[in-house]
């Protein structure tokens, strides 16, 4: 959270009433994200409550990933600072959870209480998400969401990824759902979202898809483009000697230029590939990391 001065109170009441009503054993953990407000001095009265104080601005998933590194359950719920969303709905998080056997259970904000800018950009964002990503889920941008523990076993977010965390797990092979939650309309403070952060998103995004498809085999995507660009540039080359032949001057036609341009840029293409096919096995080994993860060892 940042600069949610008259939020963090009534928020800290609600999780906590809601947790005692439900009689969950629980923890509550504040991430404040560089707030210049009274937002870290209004959160030391509460109790029970694990504050966490970031240095400055790192952003909402540098905060998110601070507390999950810090939360000791089995059961991870992340929610915005906002009040936007309702601690009332924790239990039909983890009733969706555990019923139908799932990891990760994201909210929906199907009758979402924004403006009709940031409904309008969020629905073409989820659009873009579906073609691109495609983690079966229609509102990737509600952070009211439950995660088992093991969800985040050696991971690390960056960027602006925390929209993408069940697409990320997804990939891993994590069961993904979500269900119907109640969204509020915001009362205190000012929302953070803008246009840079849409864009950020949209970046990740692509990094994403990069990673769901291709994390495995660079090679097949650069690689093949390369190869593309390379036979391409065949029948460009032949159309250039015949314009030669027939008497062209070769500043008279652009044929030259993209022949060469279409050859050694498929070249450098199917090279990148290749070196990024070397850096992924690296990474992957020095990790101790596999492109797979392992649900269940049955021995009998």
């Amino acid at each position: 959270m940042m600069n949610e001065e008259d939020n963090v109170s009534p928020m800290h009441h609600e999780i906590k009433q809601a947790c005692e009503k439900n009689n969950y054993d629980y923890e509550i953990i504040f991430i404040d994200d560089g707030s210049s407000d009274k937002t870290v001095e209004n959160c030391k009265d509460l109790s029970p409550l694990k504050l966490i104080v970031l240095r400055k601005n790192f952003g909402q998933t540098a905060a998110m990933d601070a507390g999950i590194k810090a939360a000791t359950g089995d059961y991870f719920i992340t929610m915005d600072g906002d009040l936007q969303n309702d601690a009332n709905d924790f239990p039909k998080l983890i009733k969706k959870l555990e019923e139908d056997n799932l990891d990760v259970v994201s909210g929906w904000r199907k009758d979402r209480k924004d403006s009709f800018l940031k409904n309008f950009v969020s629905r073409g964002a989820n659009l873009l998400r579906k073609v691109l990503v495609n983690d079966g889920i229609h509102d990737s941008g509600c952070s009211l969401k439950i995660y088992k523990k093991e969800c985040f076993e050696g991971v690390t977010l960056y960027g602006e990824m925390h929209r993408f965390i069940p697409a990320i797990l997804k990939i891993k092979g994590y069961k993904v759902g979500e269900v119907v939650v109640n969204h509020r309309s915001r009362t205190a403070g000012i929302t953070k979202y803008n246009w840079k952060r849409t864009l950020k998103g949209f970046i990740d995004m692509i990094s994403v898809w990069f990673w769901n498809k291709y994390s495995a085999r660079p090679l097949h995507l650069l690689g093949g483009l390369g190869l593309i660009f390379i036979l391409l540039s065949v029948p460009c080359g032949i159309t250039t000697v015949g314009l030669f032949i027939a008497g062209y001057g070769m500043s008279e036609t652009a044929m030259p230029l993209l022949t060469i341009f279409l050859f050694l840029g498929g070249i450098q293409l199917f090279i990148s590939g290749l070196l990024a096919d070397i850096l992924l096995k690296n990474y992957f080994e020095s990790k101790g990391e596999t492109n797979y993860s392992i649900s269940q060892e049955i021995i009998s």
